[in-house]
């Protein structure tokens, strides 16, 4: 991030979404202002939105299950979107994917919840997207460990207040990313709160 006024600072409220195209050269940064609060973000080449963030590609160029300073999001083209400049957290989930009401209803029992899928599909509808644009996400600000046995879930308290990460546009970039409602499992703590985004010019 750099000393000039940013482009756009705005705060997200808590399980709502939010969208932008990110000009190449431009910087997304994510605070999580209150801590604790996952935030699931998709990513799409913004001339070509049908070329999105592949998580395949992402992890197998990196090596790794995890998002950090440094990493890639690349596209099904393996186009680069955008790149982690900044990670005041060091690792954020890829696995887990978005809450949705059937998943909260197949996990917890319970139905007719809010979910970032629900804000994915109306936010991508905007942008002339349907459901079908809505792929295996990154979710920042939040941890799903692997076991040697392969068990997983979801830790509780990752994300100190404040937390953030930078993402830099390496080529113009739609991005859609959803403060998450989930409240039947840690990742928010039981109480979903606001994030902020801003945005900064190249240079």
């Amino acid at each position: 991030m750099t000393d000039t006024p940013p482009l756009l600072e705005h705060v997200v409220p808590a399980t709502t979404v939010w969208s932008r195209v990110i000009r190449a050269g431009e910087t997304l940064r994510i605070v999580d202002i209150a801590g604790r609060q996952a935030v699931d973000f998709l990513c799409y080449d913004a001339v070509d939105p049908g070329d999105r963030y592949n998580a395949t590609n992402t992890l197998k160029v990196q090596g790794s299950a995890f998002i950090g300073l440094g990493t890639v999001l690349y596209a099904d083209s393996g186009k680069p979107l955008l790149r982690v400049t900044g990670d005041s957290l060091g690792r954020h989930d890829t696995i887990y994917g978005c809450c949705s009401e059937a998943n909260n209803r197949l996990r917890y029992g319970v139905a007719g919840t809010h979910s970032c899928y629900a804000n994915f599909e109306s936010e991508l509808a905007k942008h002339g997207l349907d459901r079908s644009a809505i792929v295996a996400n990154v979710n920042f600000f939040m941890q799903v460990p692997v076991e040697a046995d392969g068990t997983l879930g979801v830790a509780a308290d990752v994300s100190p207040p404040g937390s953030h990460v930078d993402l830099l546009a390496e080529s113009d970039a739609l991005v859609v990313l959803s403060a998450c409602p989930q409240m039947l499992n840690p990742c928010n703590g039981y109480n979903p709160t606001p994030v902020r985004v801003i945005v900064t010019a190249a240079g």
